[in-house]
């Protein structure tokens, strides 16, 4: 049965993965939005849209909800990797990706014909070392600023507090040392290979779970000589297993699951054409 939609999570942040090239119209901010509403459209922490390429196996561009593009998204890219195999794009179990914050490559653990969790190459994490305090609603805050092919900036804390990043996640984003904007963790070491993090997502806000702010807070922390290589961070949405090397290359496991197919009826397909 054809559809327009396939909507799944990664440990509660959830997205819809659409084949841009059959849509029929094009994906511009304003139609993500719409789509991406949780009360007027479908509803979404964001959209992958299955695009051509030559540059690897397949190509995602990744839309934030507020239309806004993503460099890299670590669910993001768990979502997708299973949408294409168990939607009959790949038999292969193992694939290249290419996202505008770089090519990854991800790896499918496969039961009864499904794909249930993905292992992705996420690439290295680039450390900006002149970026270590930043001044936020009169606080001095501690901070590594990163990329993983997409901005991050993690704060660590001796306690988490939802309170906190709700009130200084958003100024983090748009604070002036980050002109593109940038994603925001706070985390608690745990030990030396577990750590606790709350998300403030660029361009979609607070987070059940991030698989690259995951990838992140990873690196930070081993940078930082508070872990060691192997780290299991705990999200509000559930637990993925970070792998991080002396060279800060990041490889992310985590599970996916599918939600549901879904097609847009008439008149919403024409609210968005004249969108």
């Amino acid at each position: 049965m054809p559809f327009d939609f396939v909507k799944s999570h990664g440990l509660g942040n959830d997205y819809l993965v659409i084949d841009a090239r059959t849509l029929g119209f094009e994906l511009t901010p304003a139609r993500v939005r719409q789509i991406c509403d949780r009360h007027t459209g479908v509803g979404s922490d964001g959209i992958l849209a299955l695009v051509d390429t030559t540059a690897a196996d397949f190509a995602v561009r990744i839309f934030n909800p507020d239309g806004s593009e993503a460099e890299k998204s670590g669910n993001g890219l768990r979502i997708f990797a299973k949408f294409l195999h168990d939607h009959g794009y790949t038999t292969k179990t193992e694939f290249t990706i290419h996202t505008s914050g770089g090519t990854v490559r991800a790896r499918l653990i496969v039961a009864d014909r499904r794909v249930t969790a993905v292992r992705v190459d996420m690439g290295r994490a680039v450390i900006d070392r002149s970026l270590t305090t930043l001044t936020v609603a009169g606080q001095a805050l501690h901070v590594v600023s990163l990329s993983l092919g997409n901005p991050h900036c993690v704060t660590i804390v001796q306690e988490l507090s939802l309170l906190q990043l709700l009130h200084l996640g958003p100024l983090i984003e748009r604070h002036a040392a980050f002109p593109n904007r940038t994603n925001v963790q706070f985390v608690q070491v745990v030990s030396r290979n577990a750590v606790r993090a709350l998300v403030w997502e660029r361009g979609a806000g607070h987070t059940l779970a991030s698989g690259s702010s995951s990838c992140a807070v990873a690196a930070a922390c081993f940078a930082e000589g508070l872990v060691d290589g192997q780290v299991t961070v705990h999200l509000e949405g559930g637990d993925l297993a970070i792998e991080v090397d002396q060279d800060l290359n990041v490889v992310m496991t985590g599970p996916v699951e599918e939600i549901c197919t879904g097609t847009f009826s008439r008149e919403f397909r024409d609210r968005l054409r004249y969108s």
